[in-house]
């Protein structure tokens, strides 16, 4: 925890980073930007070739469509819901007085049809659906967006709102699997070219309670999601900056994403911590972008 807020200090000391109020929820200076654009258009370079087609969803998603997903049964600590004042004149008053005396003005609000998007590729699936069936040779969608998760830290590498680039393969079970494996190889060479030691794991996503742990490990024991670890506030406990999932048919049978043949789809993303990676970079280089080595200069800016 100390070495946490020691690093975020530094960063709103510098300027990278700037405060809020809430913890996990911050601005980010002119050159953080630009080290994230910097490093998106490393993706683009590795990634580029591969035909995927780009789709760029805003930060709230169809709050339907959240439900089907069935992130809820998974993970309702982590949810953000978009309420909002529907009420009439004499419960706005209400609403003002609860306000200028101090007491909870939100009980009032009630839930619109956006939440915010947990995932960038969380909206991809029922847009898929409604196009028809995949093409045999698999499809391939580039995404990038806003997401949120509530769990307010001191770290700031564990953002509440943070933006997220993925590439979502759906294909063959064969056809995503290889891409997943791809991005592995890909991914530790990125890291590499900006001077970035990082190791590749096992892992398993945060699910909610005691059925929440069997899944854990069944995702475990499956080999379903691996993720690229880099230090950034630890070196004993480093931290996710990219993971690799494979959903096998899940998304497929959920939202019948079927190929050409009638089978069912099988689905596979790659996941890019933009913040993350930033504050990696950060960490390891300094907090002087122009002091950066100049092989790494070189690769983010040419």
């Amino acid at each position: 925890m100390d070495m946490q807020v020691s690093f975020l200090d530094r960063l709103f000391d510098a300027g990278l980073l700037i405060e809020t109020g809430v913890d996990g929820l911050y601005g980010r200076s002119g050159q953080f930007e630009d080290v994230i654009a910097a490093f998106e258009r490393l993706i683009d370079r590795v990634g580029g070739g591969d035909g995927a087609e780009a789709m760029r969803f805003p930060p709230g998603m169809n709050r339907e469509f959240f439900e089907t997903s069935g992130y809820m049964k998974s993970f309702p600590q982590l949810a953000g819901t978009v309420h909002s004042f529907c009420g009439s004149e004499l419960d706005h008053m209400s609403l003002l007085k609860c306000m200028e005396v101090g007491d909870d003005w939100t009980a009032g609000q009630e839930a619109t049809d956006i939440v915010l998007t947990p995932a960038a590729c969380y909206p991809l699936y029922p847009t898929v659906a409604r196009r028809g069936k995949i093409s045999a040779k698999g499809a391939l969608y580039d995404l990038q967006s806003y997401c949120f998760r509530h769990e307010p830290s001191k770290d700031p590498a564990r953002q509440q709102l943070f933006r997220m680039r993925e590439y979502v393969c759906m294909g063959t079970q064969q056809h995503v699997t290889d891409f997943r494996q791809s991005w592995m190889d890909r991914g530790v060479e990125m890291m590499k070219s900006v001077g970035l030691d990082v190791t590749i794991d096992i892992a398993n996503d945060p699910f909610f309670g005691r059925a929440g742990k069997m899944m854990a490990n069944n995702q475990r024991d499956q080999n379903l999601k691996f993720e690229l670890l880099i230090p950034i506030t630890s070196t004993a406990n480093p931290t996710a900056c990219m993971s690799f999932n494979y959903h096998q048919d899940a998304f497929g049978t959920k939202w019948g994403l079927n190929l050409e043949d009638g089978s069912v789809a099988h689905t596979a993303c790659v996941g890019f911590g933009l913040e993350r990676i930033a504050l990696a970079l950060f960490h390891t280089h300094g907090l002087d972008v122009k002091a950066w080595p100049q092989e790494v200069r070189a690769t983010l800016w040419g």
